[in-house]
């Protein structure tokens, strides 16, 4: 369920291209006379940029960027780059980006030591479809020259290692087949498992990496009935257990994204000083997808909408480009 509002009838891409390409043509020339800078605020047409991008599907976009590079022999998003700033300009490139090259490029930036997050790379591996993270690795081959596996593998160390690797080079089974007797014997491995604090073991691993997330599910709500705990509450043990803290969003990503997505937004906003990578990530790469659940999800569980939290938190063009993003009314 996704939130973004693409109007019923949208301009041919070249006509998009053609306003992009003006709104860049109107901050050169208000560069060159910094009077007018100065006096008047011209500038990059920021509301043009968030009328069209934010408004346009991602075969949409994909089509506007090879438009607008034919007619131009420039690149969308560098424009957008060398015109754009701050939080704006990173929800703008992310957004522009088609989901694959999204991924890719957040996990390559996930992997590196300034930026390093083993969170981003669980989160991509375990709420895209299998057929989204094979596009995912394909993207991330053609861009970077080697593989998303072999930079995990190298950028990660010991238990997260063991998951994270097969967590991104995984392909499951889509459907919704269950072999109830499979869920049931593997509910009981993950209870053996854990009671023996053996978090890391290869068994919850190959579970957890490899079957389907309807299997999963049916194991989960096995090991619930069965053990009488929720797996997640029995993992809370050591709360300060980094591992344990990543194998439990692991969990909730592969069953309830929505609950990790609500959270992740909430604690984006809500907490001493805004994490606008974490919020500009969560939008731009779950608008097409389930933002409707997240927001009805995020409503539920604080009483207010996720619109107003991001108003209240955020301002200028970043705060319309997310509005926007997330379906708001009047952005």
């Amino acid at each position: 369920m996704a939130s973004l509002k693409v109007p019923a009838s949208v301009p041919p891409p070249h006509e998009d291209a053609e306003q992009l390409h003006k709104a860049f043509e109107d901050a050169v020339l208000a560069a060159n006379i910094l009077f007018f800078i100065r006096s008047s605020g011209w500038g990059t047409n920021e509301g043009l940029i968030i009328s069209i991008l934010a408004h346009r599907n991602a075969a949409q976009r994909n089509l506007i960027r090879q438009v607008y590079t034919e007619a131009h022999g420039q690149d969308l998003l560098k424009d957008l780059d060398k015109e754009l700033s701050s939080d704006f300009e990173r929800a703008v490139l992310l957004w522009t980006l088609d989901p694959s090259e999204r991924d890719a490029y957040l996990a390559n930036e996930a992997t590196k030591r300034l930026t390093s997050s083993n969170w981003v790379l669980m989160e991509i591996a375990c709420t895209r479809s299998s057929h989204d993270l094979f596009k995912v690795r394909q993207a991330y081959h053609a861009r970077y020259k080697k593989s998303l596996e072999e930079d995990v593998a190298y950028h990660t160390t010991g238990d997260f290692r063991k998951l994270l690797v097969p967590l991104v080079s995984a392909f499951r089974y889509e459907g919704e087949e269950v072999n109830t007797m499979l869920a049931k014997s593997e509910a009981k491995i993950l209870h053996e498992k854990i009671s023996d604090k053996a978090y890391s073991d290869e068994e919850i691993i190959r579970i957890l990496t490899t079957r389907s997330k309807a299997q999963l599910n049916a194991t989960l709500n096995h090991y619930n009935n069965a053990f009488g705990n929720s797996i997640n509450k029995n993992l809370k043990e050591d709360a300060d257990n980094d591992f344990l803290k990543l194998l439990r969003a692991t969990i909730k990503c592969l069953t309830y994204p929505e609950k990790y997505f609500e959270k992740l937004l909430r604690l984006s906003i809500k907490k001493l000083g805004t994490d606008e990578w974490a919020l500009t990530r969560v939008v731009t790469t779950r608008a097409e997808v389930d933002m409707e659940r997240i927001k009805e999800e995020y409503h539920r569980r604080n009483s207010v909408t996720l619109d107003r939290d991001i108003a209240g938190d955020t301002s200028g063009d970043y705060e319309r480009m997310l509005l926007a993003l997330i379906g708001h009314g009047d952005a």
